[in-house]
């Protein structure tokens, strides 16, 4: 793990493996450490921490099978993957999804397609053009 801080986010999940497994294979992160209660996953400019929802909340909280997108949050993670394609094909075996691609659009000059991840949490992902 880097001492040199990077842009980040906070992931609070109630499994914070399969969460983490999305993250990384999704988004090309890189878990550079690992715990019983968060796991980091890096990239050369970002840090996004996935850190365990404590027990007494996890408890309260129901994930639908298949997760329902939780849109009702201000934030939402903008990630850079290197194809909105292949990330919608495999996202739904590691428990997450991207909409269907005529719900994607432009921005910036990059292609932009909201999924979520295993929990529901939404995600953009942007795929930038060559």
């Amino acid at each position: 793990m880097s001492n040199q801080f990077t842009a980040g986010a906070v992931v609070y999940a109630r499994n914070t493996a399969k969460v983490s497994a999305f993250y990384a294979e999704i988004a090309g992160l890189h878990i550079t450490h690992a715990e019983q209660d968060h796991v980091v996953l890096e990239s050369a400019a970002f840090q996004l921490v996935v850190v365990a929802v404590p027990a007494r909340i996890a408890a309260t909280i129901q994930v639908a099978s298949p997760p329902q997108p939780r849109e009702d949050t201000a934030i939402k993670l903008v990630l850079p993957i290197a194809s909105i394609a292949s990330a919608r094909v495999m996202a739904p075996s590691l428990g997450g999804q991207l909409n269907p691609p005529e719900r994607e659009w432009q921005f910036q000059g990059s292609s932009v397609c909201d999924g979520h991840d295993p929990e529901g949490n939404v995600v953009q992902f942007r795929e930038v053009a060559p």
